[in-house]
């Protein structure tokens, strides 16, 4: 799901499944009421998409949408972009800085990854939310805003509540009309309409782009797990490589990103095996400085767990190349992460089953950038 420019509210969602009927209906009684809103629903899914729509339809219309990813922006700076910060408040502020909430006022703020928010600005969202007004970083004074909130997640914030990871009074408060995004597997119908939305998005770029039926046919079989925003990336590579063509099911199947080329349970023991291989290679050449090395049966067992793993055998007198292996392994499922969350951090540590810190260390290492 994508926004044109000049799209009508009802336009912005594209399909003809039933669940989107739903949501469009969903979408067209709650837009003018100005309840606050939470969608949720899978990464990938279109949840800003139904933020814009709501936004279109009610009385706001006219008047800032202003997004911002809550999992995006480091815990720090966060306060001050919601709620924004006085000159001289802390290091590095030389100007008074309007924030998120006094950008939107008058209009609606969409809250992506609310499920992220770390517990501290929890309060204080809770708190703007309650007096319709913001303090920013620095300052005294009260500033009032008017703003309806349109919040998202991907997290089951049920859980988080259980788990004291997310506060059960701000869920209520955000939480006064939620909507549930249906994923792209649950609508595989409207895969063909959304690629059409899509390259006609496209223009000039996409050229005379077009897909056979028995290319849907092959599309409507493909798990989607990156979603509607997986569905986009594919529509971009076929214009890059086909533009002009009619793609058919081979072309088609040669443009999907396959996750599953290691299986779930491999790629968690290759992770695994990787953290404890790069721990080993440290200390060999830690003790290499010292004047001594591993032993070839220090190492031995991590390589056959990752032989075994990778469903790859050993012979004599062929040596593997196990730390240039796991290098690969690593690199190709972090670009690959980054490619179907559109280079969000955040979304691609969670595809991978990282911390996000832990995602930077290895971009860095491997001299990567997000998209």
């Amino acid at each position: 799901m994508v926004t044109l420019a000049a799209a009508a509210p009802e336009a912005m969602i594209v399909g003809d499944s039933a669940v989107i009927a739903e949501l469009r209906r969903l979408v067209a009684c709650v837009a003018p009421s100005g309840a606050s809103v939470l969608l949720a629903g899978p990464s990938g899914s279109g949840k800003e998409v139904v933020a814009r729509a709501i936004h279109a339809a009610s009385g706001r219309g006219d008047k800032p949408f202003v997004a911002v990813n809550c999992g995006a922006i480091p815990r720090d700076l966060l306060e001050s972009e919601l709620f924004g910060h006085e000159k001289g408040a802390f290091t590095g502020a030389h100007a008074q800085h309007k924030g998120r909430f006094e950008e939107a006022d008058g209009g609606t703020l969409f809250l992506d990854e609310i499920g992220d928010m770390p517990a501290d600005m929890q309060v204080k969202l809770l708190r703007v939310l309650e007096e319709r007004a913001v303090q920013r970083v620095g300052g005294r004074g009260q500033i009032a805003v008017d703003v309806r909130i349109v919040a998202a997640t991907h997290r089951d914030i049920d859980a988080a509540i259980d788990a004291g990871k997310f506060r059960e009074d701000l869920f209520y408060r955000l939480a006064v009309f939620p909507i549930e995004i249906p994923s792209l597997a649950e609508r595989r119908s409207d895969v063909p309409q959304l690629i059409r939305h899509f390259v006609k998005a496209m223009g000039k770029r996409a050229g005379d782009l077009q897909f056979s039926e028995a290319a849907f046919e092959r599309l409507a079989e493909h798990g989607w797990p990156g979603n509607v925003r997986e569905l986009r990336n594919f529509v971009e590579r076929a214009a890059i490589l086909f533009a002009g063509r009619t793609i058919g099911p081979a072309e088609a199947g040669s443009l999907l990103l396959r996750r599953g080329r290691v299986g779930a349970v491999e790629r968690s023991a290759l992770w695994e095996a990787t953290e404890r291989l790069h721990a080993a290679f440290a200390t060999e050449e830690d003790d290499e400085d010292a004047g001594s090395v591993q032993t070839e049966a220090e190492i031995v067992p991590i390589r056959a767990e990752i032989d075994i793993s990778a469903n790859r055998g050993l012979n004599r007198g062929e040596p593997v190349a196990l730390r240039d292996m796991l290098a690969d392994i690593e690199r190709r499922y972090i670009e690959e992460a980054l490619t179907l969350s559109d280079g969000v951090i955040a979304d691609a540590a969670r595809l991978l089953s990282l911390q996000r810190t832990t995602l930077i260390e290895k971009m860095r290492k491997y001299e990567m950038k997000a998209a």
